[in-house]
């Protein structure tokens, strides 16, 4: 879907590494790369804002049932839950038009798929993050991790199969495969 996208490197306050791929903001490649993830996905990914003092962590009940684009919002429908997600100009109506500035807060600035790096420089975890106009983070999307079981815990040797959903993104929208970093990891403990 795109041509090979090079990382940048940051480092948090707290010391840890993650490589960003930077994607493009049209709402048209977001609408295209969230519902792929969600349609293709939805069964190993977990979802939801990541700030500080709070993490949410949801996985999806089902397949979603629909997902579609109104206004400059992705909204993804589950059945009996569903999620809107701004990716693109939110105009309002005629008679209540959205405010330039409130329209500029609530657009993507920044879309980027991550890999989270130990100290020896190895995959620890992989996924998808977005932050509007003021660079709040709408949303994280983690991709099933290869230290980590279906139920939440730690596993006791890691499951490489688990990076097939990192491994099938990499390859469509960064034009990458993955690498020795990918499979060298230890886990969360070691790192």
């Amino acid at each position: 879907m795109t041509n090979k996208i090079t990382p940048r490197l940051e480092t948090s306050t707290s010391g840890s590494v993650t490589e960003l791929y930077d994607l493009p903001l049209d709402e048209e490649y977001l609408q295209e790369l969230l519902s792929y993830i969600f349609e293709t996905h939805w069964e190993g990914i977990v979802f939801g804002p990541l700030i500080q003092g709070g993490a949410f962590e949801i996985r999806c009940p089902n397949a979603p049932k629909n997902i579609s684009l109104m206004d400059g919002y992705l909204t993804v429908h589950f059945g009996r839950s569903h999620f809107h997600l701004c990716i693109g100009d939110n105009w309002g109506t005629g008679n209540h038009p959205t405010a330039d500035e409130l329209r500029a807060h609530r657009k993507p600035s920044r879309a980027e798929i991550f890999r989270r790096l130990d100290k020896d420089g190895c995959g620890i975890s992989w996924g998808l993050q977005m932050f509007n106009g003021q660079g709040e983070q709408q949303i994280s999307i983690f991709f099933p991790n290869p230290f980590l079981t279906d139920e939440d815990g730690i596993a006791e040797d890691p499951d490489w199969s688990r990076l097939s959903t990192w491994e099938d993104i990499g390859r469509r929208y960064l034009g990458r495969e993955l690498d020795a970093a990918d499979r060298s990891g230890r886990g969360f403990g070691h790192g």
